[in-house]
């Protein structure tokens, strides 16, 4: 007897990251901060916590200087 098939097709092949992490806004001590966090969590392999940095850091607000 076969086996019948369970899924649809085959696996769909995914890419690691779709998007560059966003860069520290440059003198921003929160940005700083959370850059730090984000290099910590990746090296222990905590992907949620690294996307949460990225959320933080794309998100962060900056006020516009004037010169």
């Amino acid at each position: 007897m076969t086996h019948p098939t369970t899924y649809p097709g085959p696996p769909v092949k995914l890419p690691r990251r779709l998007n560059a992490d966003p860069p520290p806004v440059a003198g921003c001590d929160v940005c700083d901060a959370l850059d730090k966090e984000r290099s910590g969590a990746r090296a222990v392999g905590n992907g949620s916590k690294v996307s949460d940095c990225n959320v933080e850091i794309r998100s962060h607000p900056h006020e516009q200087r004037c010169s």
